[in-house]
């Protein structure tokens, strides 16, 4: 039978009662009582009932011919699977009536994931940065109804100039179509795709921005001008020699405590729980280093580098401090930072050739090989040690001075 012309379709009279589609079984459009207009049906046996029975997909022309045979084709075949297409079509209105909303997912998904984050910090920028670039155009869309466009107009503002962002915004938006997945709302991930419909972005390790690092010849002239020579003391001053001595993260020694330092066998050992990799971390402790200890002792009962007024001293005292005295970094027109000390201290470890592994052990690094990792029995703490108080020699000019005894000349390179 041949197919239903558009002209035989527009034309259609009330007296027609039905045109048959032609392309599909049982699939004719209804002639209604408005001259002009007709409605698509297809006409079925229920596999589950054996009655008759009738599904609509709509009016022409709003539905065209060719449309209205693609949905009818798509019901025939649910029939040849058992599935009667009337009670499918019910079944998935009650799921979209239920379904939530993309912000409803979301936070959803917050709530579940919050518990896990390490801190109240993560799980704000978490959910802030989608209320900031996802909600307002996709808030109120239905998961289910989310598609790959979708998701890249809310990404490409920020794709290019804030790249960092939109990973981050991508990442979550993802989380938040796989829960919905997970749950039954929709049958695929479309942030999977989404990197089609956007242009390419410059590869991450070109557009990382690495902390600001003093070049290590020039840490003694800061250290030993800047923070041994102060006349009165200041808390932010140990702590951050102390810091630069042992190559810590900022947050490891703001929270040292006492019950952490073992002074006699000259020893720091920092507790999984405040690491990064969340592993239990020894420290060499040079004898500079001791000294700064030992001259702490009486200040706070817990705390050993504690603010004035109790409790622990912010990141921004140490960063405040290195502004104030412009501590300058490799970077042109940048500060140096506290963290940019570590990278400090594993350039002058490089140049000054010491073995890569008391390097990285030194500053707590995950060995990303597995099989590498595997084979690690031991943290190389007394191998360490000399390392540790070579670089605290360096640090407070005291290499340099052995060196240069006897000569007036000051220089701040190692020979």
């Amino acid at each position: 039978m041949a197919i239903i012309t558009d002209t035989k379709a527009r034309s259609i009279k009330p007296t027609d009662k039905t045109l048959a589609h032609g392309g599909v079984s049982g699939l004719s459009l209804v002639a209604s009582k408005n001259k002009g207009i007709g409605y698509w049906e297809l006409r079925f046996t229920s596999p589950t009932t054996g009655k008759r029975r009738v599904i609509g997909f709509g009016t022409y022309p709003d539905v065209s011919i060719l449309e209205a045979g693609k949905l009818a084709q798509s019901a025939r075949e649910l029939l040849t699977q058992g599935i009667d297409p009337l009670d499918h079509r019910q079944e998935a209105e009650k799921i979209k009536s239920a379904m939530p909303s993309f912000e409803q997912a979301a936070r959803a998904l917050h709530t579940d994931l919050s518990p896990s984050w390490r801190n109240p910090k993560h799980a704000n920028d978490w959910i802030n940065s989608l209320i900031m670039y996802a909600f307002t155009d996709l808030g109120s869309t239905p998961v289910g109804d989310v598609t790959p466009k979708h998701i890249a107009d809310v990404l490409r503002p920020i794709w290019i100039e804030k790249a960092e962002t939109a990973s981050r915004v991508k990442q979550r938006m993802s989380a938040v179509m796989s829960w919905a997945w997970a749950h039954g709302y929709c049958s695929a991930n479309p942030v999977d795709v989404v990197n089609h419909l956007l242009p390419k972005q410059e590869g991450k390790a070109s557009r990382t921005e690495h902390f600001p690092a003093m070049p290590w010849r020039l840490i003694p002239e800061f250290v030993t001008s800047k923070i041994m020579a102060a006349q009165r003391y200041d808390s932010t001053r140990p702590l951050l020699e102390f810091l630069i001595l042992v190559a810590c993260r900022s947050g490891e020694a703001r929270g040292m405590t006492w019950d952490e330092v073992d002074l006699v066998a000259g020893i720091w050992t920092i507790p999984a729980a405040r690491m990064k990799m969340k592993q239990i971390h020894r420290v060499p402790l040079s004898d500079r280093a001791l000294t700064i200890i030992e001259g702490q002792k009486g200040r706070h009962a817990s705390l050993v580098f504690p603010a004035p007024r109790g409790g622990e001293l912010s990141d921004m005292a140490l960063t405040s401090f290195l502004r104030r005295h412009e501590a300058v970094s490799g970077t042109a027109n940048r500060v140096a930072t506290a963290h940019g000390f570590r990278s400090s201290f594993r350039d002058w470890a490089s140049e000054n050739e010491y073995p890569r592994d008391l390097a990285e052990r030194a500053l707590a690094h995950s060995v990303a090989n597995k099989t590498e990792a595997a084979y690690h029995r031991t943290d190389l703490l007394e191998q360490r040690r000399p390392m540790m108080q070579a670089w605290s020699d360096h640090v407070t000019g005291k290499q340099i001075s052995q060196m240069n005894s006897g000569n007036n000349v000051h220089v701040l390179k190692r020979a």
